[in-house]
């Protein structure tokens, strides 16, 4: 199996950092495994690495879709197969990083992706989606709770696409998705996996602390250019950070509630990735950054000693 570093995490804790000196280190060439960097546009949102970082390591899996198109789970797993595929022909270490832990999950082989073949219905797809719009993701995913526990407790809510592809297949089949036709959980690569964390209230303040510096950056205009294109109904305006914006730009809310919208959402999102990587990826060492509990030096002489 080829040899991979994987480093997970949720928002603001030092994972961006982390890549920069292991790839430098280490001869690393890093992918994304945020599934909102692929859009192009969507920088300050999403906290994309900046064109002055992309230009020390070589980063993939960014800036690969406009804001009108879409992506899945598969598509991201084969496209992120291809590029760890290339980067171990030219001898160099696939470093992954992000906090997408379905997509993480999956192209690791933790998360098995149903192989189902069951039809496909844009009237059930519609429908769900609107409920979505109107109630929340978090209604949604208790929609699919109700009728399939075993699904819900892998896929996250805010993966809303998947969740309604998992009520279209129980609405076309009457069995649930989490009993469609599945190969069995099987490790793709030997990866070293390094998840960073802190102390929840320290995190919860330095993600306030971020939202309030990307609305400094820019975040209302870029999320209204989001708007414009797209009425941030597509797959690119549901990420955390744009669609609380739809309410403030049609004035049914103000900005400061919104702006208090988005940190809650973001730090309630943390909390779900924390809990997700802990129960579903196999292997992972803890380490905190942001306290200096650890050390960037650390975890490289632990990387190299094969203690992750």
């Amino acid at each position: 199996m080829d040899k991979i570093i994987v480093i997970v995490g949720p928002t603001a804790v030092g994972k961006t950092a982390l890549s920069l000196k292991l790839a430098k280190k280490l001869n690393g060439e890093i992918i994304s495994g945020d599934s909102m960097q692929v859009f192009k546009g969507l920088d300050i949102g999403t906290a994309k690495v900046s064109k002055e970082e992309q230009n020390q390591v070589p980063h993939f899996l960014i800036d690969t879709k406009e804001i009108d198109e879409e992506i899945t789970v598969i598509q991201w797993v084969a496209a992120a197969r291809l590029k760890i595929d290339e980067i171990v022909k030219r001898g160099h270490i696939p470093i992954i990083v992000g906090g997408t832990g379905f997509y993480i999950g999956a192209l690791l082989g933790d998360v098995v992706l149903a192989k189902n073949n069951a039809a496909k219905d844009p009237k059930i797809r519609a429908k769900w989606q609107e409920y979505a719009n109107l109630n929340g993701e978090e209604a949604l995913h208790q929609q699919l709770a109700q009728i399939d526990l075993e699904a819900a407790k892998v896929i996250p809510k805010g993966n809303v696409r998947r969740v309604i592809r998992a009520l279209e297949v129980f609405e076309l089949t009457k069995q649930p998705f989490s009993k469609q036709t599945m190969p069995e959980a099987k490790r793709y690569y030997d990866a070293q996996i390094v998840g960073l964390r802190t102390e929840r209230q320290r995190l919860y303040q330095r993600i306030n602390a971020r939202v309030d510096e990307m609305i400094e950056l820019g975040l209302e205009k870029e999320a209204f250019q989001l708007y414009q294109a797209t009425n941030l109904k597509l797959q690119s305006g549901q990420g955390i950070g744009y669609k609380e914006w739809l309410d403030y730009f049609e004035q049914r809310n103000d900005k400061l509630a919104m702006i208090e919208l988005i940190k809650r959402n973001s730090r309630r999102f943390a909390k779900r990735q924390l809990t997700w990587f802990r129960h579903q990826l196999k292997g992972i060492i803890w380490y905190d950054l942001v306290t200096n509990e650890n050390s960037i030096d650390e975890i490289i002489r632990d990387i190299e000693n094969k203690k992750c």
